[in-house]
């Protein structure tokens, strides 16, 4: 009891706080997402998201040498799709030449040692901004997973070391765990976004990638009917339950500060790797805030990774991690 027991004591300067501190970041917590597109000496700035870009495969190979450099051993790719190539059967999709068959391969050429993650969904090759087929108004499930399991072995033959189903559909990760089987992909990892709510903080990301839903008759307005209502909670341990039984070897919680009760409900349940995808809202609002002076974007920075992390990440999906790299010294 005070005054025997002063708790400022192992406060009292950096050396100390240091020594006790129980949350760590270091480079091993990040997965880097990185966008490509078409094309050769391209490096597109996103305008929603300041100081992050677009990459032609060419300039893939430098940043990825970059980044292993820094220390950040995995990352997440996404490919933007021409508008020429999207219609609404994902069939660029499966293309074994398409744009991210051919990223995977290229990191793999460049960094044989950095671990590969592919997107998985239909959005970025749909006509209609969708994760699955559209019919009649409706978003279809079994019919979409049969084209994200056709995906999944496509990323695995190019190199992919995970598959990451972005979808929502259900069953999805029972198809792509016992196709990757079939075709003697044993290896290759799943991480399932297992509660992926329904959230207002992918703008830029849709920007980034030309993915928002559009505006149609008969097309759905939002995401709604497949990823999950953020008033839930319950939910999203049921999700993952189901997805980890389905194969998947790690689950993620997508966006990150707003839904870290959920990360803490989940990592308390499960004994699978628990992913947390850091959006692209929430980098865009810590850059927008610091460039008008209203934040130290490195304090905030920091703050919310080891938020996130003291929550129960084991991996962190973020757009700041070149930034926490640098910050870190």
């Amino acid at each position: 009891m005070y005054p025997i027991i002063r708790n400022r004591r192992l406060r009292s300067n950096e050396a100390i706080r240091s020594l006790v501190r129980e949350t760590i970041i270091s480079p091993d917590d990040f997965l880097v997402p990185l966008f490509v597109v078409e094309g050769k000496g391209v490096k597109q700035e996103i305008p929603s998201m300041p100081n992050y870009f677009r990459y032609s495969l060419d300039l893939l190979e430098n940043e990825v040498k970059e980044l292993w450099k820094m220390g950040l051993k995995s990352v997440l790719l996404f490919a933007k799709v021409p508008d020429n190539l999207k219609d609404n059967k994902g069939t660029e999709a499966v293309n074994p030449d398409g744009l991210m068959q051919r990223a995977v391969k290229t990191v793999k050429n460049v960094c044989p040692d950095m671990l590969v993650m592919t997107d998985v969904a239909l959005d970025p090759y749909s006509s209609y901004g969708h994760d699955g087929i559209i019919e009649n108004g409706l978003v279809l499930n079994d019919e979409s997973v049969e084209v994200l399991t056709e995906m999944s072995v496509s990323h695995a033959e190019a190199g992919a070391d995970f598959v990451a189903p972005s979808d929502m559909m259900d069953g999805r990760i029972l198809s792509i765990r016992e196709a990757l089987e079939d075709d003697g992909f044993y290896n290759t990892g799943i991480m399932s976004y297992s509660a992926k709510y329904a959230s207002a903080f992918y703008g830029p990301f849709r920007d980034a990638l030309d993915s928002a839903p559009v505006d149609m008759q008969n097309v759905p307005k939002d995401k709604k009917t497949y990823q999950m209502d953020y008033a839930n909670r319950f939910e999203a341990i049921r999700e993952t339950e189901m997805d980890i039984d389905e194969g998947a070897d790690i689950v993620m919680v997508k966006p990150g500060l707003c839904y870290l009760d959920i990360v803490r409900e989940i990592k308390n349940e499960v004994d699978v790797p628990v992913a947390v995808y850091q959006v692209s809202g929430e980098y865009a609002m810590v850059k927008a805030a610091a460039e008008k002076g209203w934040l130290n974007h490195d304090a905030v920075v920091m703050e919310q990774l080891t938020a996130i992390k003291r929550a129960g990440a084991n991996i962190i999906a973020s757009y700041f991690a070149k930034d926490a790299i640098r910050i870190l010294g």
